[in-house]
């Protein structure tokens, strides 16, 4: 079983691209090492504040990639440096 998610994040706090990319860069390895997903910026490269992460997870179990998702998501929705706009989740079996 396959779970995508793309999570749309306003970053309040960032006045350029150089700002952007460091807290998106902390944040996407954070969740790699934490949760063990696949993570990268998805869209809105060259906009300061406003980003689009896609995360994507694999296992056996489709009760397991919920829960993963569901920790993933809250994770990154109390994040201090990103305010979550929208959040689209996927499964496949």
């Amino acid at each position: 079983m396959i779970a995508g998610v793309q999570i749309e994040l306003f970053l309040p706090a960032c006045q350029n691209l150089k700002e952007k990319r460091a807290i998106v860069k902390s944040l996407i390895g954070k969740l790699r090492s934490r949760f063990n997903v696949s993570a990268a910026e998805v869209a809105y490269y060259e906009q300061w504040q406003r980003t689009v992460l896609g995360i994507a997870a694999v296992a056996n179990e489709m009760s397991f990639l919920q829960q993963e998702m569901q920790a993933v998501v809250r994770f990154v929705e109390n994040h201090p440096d990103a305010e979550l706009i929208r959040v689209d989740t996927e499964y496949y079996e």
